[in-house]
């Protein structure tokens, strides 16, 4: 009889592991893997909703010395022949930000040289530079930038031309982590911008979506790199508040922060992870080649469509969460993470981000009234990640003019017109939303607000495309953000 209970308990624990497993292999197999060529001649972003023609794609000197010289051959040119320029990076914006029709399309990456000012802490480096790139030189000397964004796979250009934020703890966004950068305008003539000189472009192009010039070398804020040892709770969403002050806020030891939200239909909305690191004593260990992220990948990937596959991951990840309790990380490792991680290899639909910044008094008041909006929209939601963001004192365009949290969406969209409809809808949804709730939303993704209600979320917005029109009378540097909002 005991054997035989055995047998059928290795068989329950078989079947029991075996339904995620077949889910998994499942998710894998749907995927065509085939790869997204962009036509030459034409530019295109993150989003794969964008496919431009443009004149032509011209890519940055890696070196500073050629750097001026080409880039005003380039001025040149668009100007001789009345054409456009937009400024690319890592491409990761979502409305045709780094694309004008016809234009010439300016591709910054090749352009990351750097060096580290050990007695200031101090590093200066090209706007191509990839914060992969950051991190593996500062990891040499035990440093960590101060700011960054979640990702490390974003070009620190295209990071300050969005003014992003990340999950630094009492952090405003990137704006400042900036000490200060050389800019080449309209005319080619090179200025140096900070806060004590040429205040006002220093406040214009950090959040400016490359409309004010050519950002050529950046100099940022660095800190030591830490180790971190990892703690988190789980609870319900009305309780996220006044656990962040207790547990985050009034200890100084926390370094890095963040929230989850439960998205599966049962529990909607009703549980949530707070996330977070604090300092440890332990010996930090050199930064590492990140290891295969093909198994998260997949179960990230796997929720798609899937009312299992997210209870599946939302248990696998608080299940994580435990085991990797008290475990001891570098700054620098937590950092250095891929956007490969939830990389959408099917082609026949698109992810799509949308973030929200909500004052800290109306938090859970707008998980009531986005809860129904979200709900009812046919468009697959597949995370919120919950971050705090401190005011910004420093970008004109500022999305956190005082202290907000941040919710970062992330959507799974078919590639169809009715899809597109249904996106739209949701997104005029979502903003109005926000707004009510004393809110912004963030400006680097699907051109599907209008410039009526883009205003009301910025109000500082007229002025703001008055001003642009001030440093470049002309319009040289030009996008479809700008077309569509100007």
């Amino acid at each position: 009889m005991k054997k035989r209970l055995w047998k059928i308990c290795l068989l329950i624990l078989i079947i029991f592991l075996s339904i995620p497993l077949l889910h998994i292999l499942k998710t894998k197999w749907k995927e065509d893997n085939s790869e997204i060529i962009i036509p030459k001649g034409y530019a295109d972003d993150a989003s794969r909703l964008n496919l431009t023609k443009v004149d032509t794609v011209v890519q940055a000197p890696s070196t500073k010395k050629e750097m001026e010289r080409q880039l005003r051959n380039i001025l040149k040119y668009a100007r001789a022949n009345q054409l456009k320029i937009s400024i690319a990076g890592a491409r990761h914006s979502m409305g045709g930000h780094t694309i004008y029709p016809n234009g010439v399309v300016l591709n910054m990456l090749p352009y990351k040289q750097m060096t580290l000012d050990t007695l200031n802490n101090i590093l200066t480096t090209g706007s191509g530079a990839l914060w992969d790139d950051v991190l593996e030189h500062l990891d040499k000397y035990r440093k960590s930038v101060a700011v960054m964004q979640s990702f490390s796979s974003f070009s620190v250009g295209g990071s300050m031309s969005v003014n992003g934020h990340g999950w630094q703890k009492g952090s405003p966004p990137i704006s400042s982590g900036v000490i200060s950068f050389t800019l080449m305008k309209a005319d080619g003539q090179v200025v140096n911008c900070s806060r004590e000189e040429n205040t006002e472009l220093f406040s214009l192009v950090i959040g400016g979506y490359g409309l004010f010039g050519i950002v050529l070398d950046v100099r940022l804020k660095v800190i030591d790199n830490v180790a971190l040892k990892y703690k988190h709770i789980r609870l319900s969403p009305d309780s996220y508040v006044s656990y962040y002050k207790k547990y985050i806020t009034e200890n100084p030891n926390v370094n890095l922060v963040f929230g989850r939200l439960r998205i599966s239909d049962k529990h909607f909305l009703e549980e949530t992870t707070l996330n977070f690191f604090v300092r440890d004593k332990s010996l930090v260990s050199p930064l590492q080649q990140q290891s295969s992220v093909e198994a998260k990948r997949l179960v990230f990937r796997g929720s798609v469509d899937s009312e299992y596959g997210k209870r599946l991951r939302w248990d696998l990840e608080t299940t994580a969460n435990k085991i990797s309790n008290n475990t001891i990380f570098s700054r620098n490792e937590l950092l250095y993470e891929d956007a490969a991680l939830i990389e959408n290899k099917d082609t026949t639909s698109t992810d799509l981000l949308q973030e929200y910044f909500i004052p800290e008094k109306n938090f859970n008041q707008y998980i009531k009234d986005v809860k129904p909006v979200l709900k009812n929209s046919k468009v697959d939601l597949l995370n919120i990640t919950i971050r705090a963001v401190k005011k910004d004192d420093v970008s004109y365009l500022n999305y956190a003019r005082e202290d907000v949290f941040g919710f970062v969406m992330l959507f799974n969209q078919k590639k169809t017109k009715m899809q597109e409809e249904e996106m739209k809808t949701l997104t005029n949804n979502l903003v109005d939303v926000a707004i009510k709730n004393g809110g912004t939303f963030y400006l680097p993704y699907r051109l599907h607000i209008n410039r009526d209600k883009m205003r009301k979320a910025y109000p500082q917005a007229e002025s703001f495309f008055e001003m642009k029109l001030k440093y470049d009378p002309k319009e040289l540097f030009n996008n479809k953000f700008y077309q569509h909002y100007k």
